[in-house]
């Protein structure tokens, strides 16, 4: 089956591409150009009436920094509510204190409106001050993956760090590399990092979601 490829999507089209390419998972958003926030209901129920892979969904209100406030986190807590009423499997969340540390009781509160779903927490963690003190929080709140480029701007420059990552982890979670993950580059990343799971968007040159580049990442 190859690699395990989760492909990061913003539309219809592009999540089709991921599902012919052999991408095993989707993670829907919107703004890409910005990082990502979240997906709007009519785009969400397209996606899942179309899609035959499980759907995580980008919960996120804006772009910049992931320290939010409580109307912020209002926002989420709404949005979260939507996604389990249209039964995705899962969702992506990140908050960070001002100090660079996870916020563990804001996180307490998204993971209990997200009740059965799938939690990822995303690369907020790569703004965190002390990745391994944050690992543990991540942990300890019950998220079964870590989305993460190591603290760099793409996963193969943080390849080192997601490998100490993944040692630390020892199972207790996934760690999953993202950002900047290519075919030219995703041969070495798994060697140096022994990662299970890989997040891109397969961008072709054109700059969207291309099946030949998810097959390419996929190891068909």
């Amino acid at each position: 089956m190859g690699r395990f490829i989760e492909c990061c999507c913003t539309g219809v089209d592009e999540v089709l591409e991921a599902v012919a390419g052999g991408a095993r998972r989707i993670e829907l958003c919107e703004r890409l150009d910005v990082g990502g926030v979240t997906p709007g209901r009519a785009l969400l129920e397209e996606v899942l009436s179309r899609c035959t892979l499980p759907v995580n969904v980008l919960v996120r209100p804006r772009e910049g920094d992931f320290v939010y406030s409580e109307h912020e986190e209002a926002a989420m807590i709404e949005s979260i509510e939507m996604c389990r009423e249209l039964n995705v499997n899962g969702v992506v969340i990140g908050v960070l204190n001002r100090d660079g540390s996870v916020d563990v009781g804001m996180m307490r509160r998204l993971l209990a409106s997200a009740g059965p779903l799938s939690v990822t927490f995303h690369r907020a963690f790569d703004c965190c001050s002390e990745p391994f003190a944050a690992l543990e929080d991540i942990i300890s709140l019950g998220c079964g993956r870590l989305l993460t480029s190591g603290l760099e701007d793409s996963a193969y420059d943080g390849r080192v760090l997601i490998a100490g990552l993944v040692r630390q982890a020892g199972g207790r979670l996934v760690i999953m590399p993202g950002g900047g993950v290519r075919p030219a580059n995703i041969d070495e990343l798994e060697m140096v990092t022994g990662a299970s799971e890989y997040h891109g968007s397969a961008h072709s040159e054109q700059g969207r979601t291309d099946r030949h580049v998810v097959s390419l990442l996929v190891g068909r």
